[in-house]
C-alpha cells in the first residue's frame, strides 16, 4: 500500500545527476491481457532510444518474473547505476506515461494520494450497519453491527380481542414498536460508527442505503462524522465489497471534481481580492523559491523547460527574472516537476488538477500563499 512515507522516500532520492526512469502503468487485467500491457510497456521503453538501457530491462524483468499482476495500477522507478528500483503496485489505475529526469516523477502519485486517501463508507438499514475503511482504493479495515431484528405485528393481534377496533390498536402499536426497535438500532449503528472510526484518520464518508434510512442515520451520526459525508448512495446491506470499492471510488472521484472547482474558484476569487494568491508560471515559480506555497495547483500534463538551483530550492522559467546567471543554474526538461518536488519538500500541498477549463484560461498554474 502506498503512503505518504513512501512519496517522502521518493522526493528524499538523489542519484546525484544520474537519469531516474518514472514510469506509470495502466495494469487492469480485466481490461487486457498482461501480455499486451507487456507489448506497450516495450513500445513506451523504445522511447529512450537506447539510453537507460539497463533500467528498461530492469523494468521488463519485474514485469515478467515479479509482478503479480492483482493491482490495476503499477508506478515504477529506476535508476541503476545507482542500484535503486521502487514498485508500487496501487488499487487505482494510472494512464500510462514515461519520465526521465533528475528526480523520481511524483506528480500522479500526489494526486493519487490527494484524491484517494482515507476514506470510509457506511451501509446502513433498519436492522444494523457496516463499516468500511479504504486508503488508496484498498480495504483497511471493516466491522458490522447487528441490532435488533424489526417485527412487524400481524392485523388484528392486538391487545384487545374484541372485534376490528381492538385489533386496530394492536397495528397501531406494533407501527410504533417496529418504529420504536428501528430508531434504537440507527443510534446504536451511529454509535458503533464513532468507535470504527475513533482512530482512523478518514477525510471522506460516503453512506450507503434507501434515501429514507440514510437521512435518520446522518442525524445521529457526530459532527465531526457528518462533517466528512461527501456523497450517499443507494446499496443493499448484503452486497459485497467488491461493490461497496467500485461505487465508492465512482463517487469520490465525482467529490473530487467539485472539490477541485471550488479550489480553482478561491484560487481566481483570491487573487482577483489582492489576498494569498498567485496565478502564472513567473510568480508561481517564484513563491516557490521564496518557500511562500501552502498549495501549489497546476493543470495535469503541464510541462515546461526551465532552470533550478537545488542547494537552495530554487526554480525559474524565465532566466531574465532569475538573481543567478545561467552557469549557476542546471537546465532541466520540467520545471513543473522541480516545482512539485520543492513544494512537498518545504511541506506544502499539490494539487494536479484535469479538465478545469477555468484554470487553463488562467495560465495552468497557481498557488495559495501562506503569507
Amino acid at each position: 500500500m502506498f503512503t505518504q512515507d513512501h512519496l517522502q522516500e521518493l522526493l528524499a532520492f538523489s542519484a546525484n545527476g544520474t537519469p531516474i526512469v518514472s514510469m506509470y502503468l495502466d495494469t487492469d487485467c480485466a481490461q487486457q491481457p498482461a501480455e499486451t500491457i507487456k507489448l506497450q510497456v516495450k513500445g513506451m521503453l523504445r522511447e529512450l532510444n537506447g539510453a537507460n538501457e539497463q533500467d528498461a530491462m530492469a523494468i521488463e524483468r519485474f514485469l515478467d518474473h515479479s509482478y503479480d499482476w492483482t493491482k490495476p495500477g503499477l508506478a515504477l522507478f529506476s535508476c541503476a547505476p545507482s542500484d535503486f528500483f521502487k514498485a508500487y503496485p496501487v488499487a487505482v489505475s494510472f494512464r500510462n506515461r514515461l519520465r526521465v529526469g533528475r528526480k523520481p516523477y511524483v506528480k500522479p502519485l500526489a494526486h493519487l494520494l490527494d484524491h484517494y486517501a482515507y476514506y470510509g463508507v457506511i451501509l446502513v438499514d433498519r436492522v444494523g450497519a457496516r463499516f468500511f475503511e479504504y486508503h488508496v482504493g484498498e480495504l483497511q479495515s471493516s466491522e458490522g453491527f447487528l441490532g435488533e431484528e424489526v417485527r412487524k405485528l400481524k392485523k388484528g393481534s392486538g391487545s384487545s380481542s374484541v372485534g376490528m377496533r381492538g385489533g386496530a390498536r394492536g397495528v397501531q402499536g406494533g407501527s410504533r414498536h417496529e418504529t420504536e426497535v428501528a430508531q434504537r438500532n440507527m443510534r446504536e449503528a451511529a454509535d458503533a460508527a464513532t468507535q470504527f472510526f475513533a482512530d482512523k484518520p478518514i477525510r471522506r464518508l460516503f453512506l450507503g442505503g434507501t434515501s429514507e434510512n440514510v437521512a435518520q442515520f446522518r442525524d445521529l451520526l457526530t459532527k465531526q462524522l457528518q462533517s466528512c459525508v461527501a456523497g450517499t448512495f443507494a446499496m443493499d446491506m448484503t452486497a459485497g465489497e467488491h461493490e461497496v470499492r467500485k461505487q465508492s471510488l465512482a463517487l469520490l472521484h465525482d467529490a473530487n471534481i467539485e472539490r477541485e472547482s471550488k479550489l480553482v474558484q478561491t484560487l481566481i476569487t483570491t487573487n482577483a481580492k489582492g489576498g494569498n494568491a498567485i496565478i502564472g508560471l513567473d510568480d508561481t515559480l517564484q513563491a516557490i523559491s521564496d518557500k511562500r506555497v501552502q498549495t501549489l495547483i497546476i493543470s495535469d500534463g503541464l510541462r515546461i523547460p526551465g532552470y533550478v538551483y537545488d542547494q537552495a530550492g530554487f526554480v525559474v522559467a524565465n532566466l531574465a527574472r532569475s538573481p543567478l546567471s545561467d552557469s549557476e543554474l542546471l537546465a532541466v526538461k520540467d520545471v513543473i516537476d522541480s516545482a512539485v518536488a520543492y513544494t512537498m519538500i518545504q511541506g506544502g500541498h499539490v494539487e494536479v488538477i484535469s479538465d478545469n477549463l477555468d484554470l487553463e484560461a488562467a495560465g495552468r498554474i497557481g498557488a495559495l500563499l501562506r503569507y
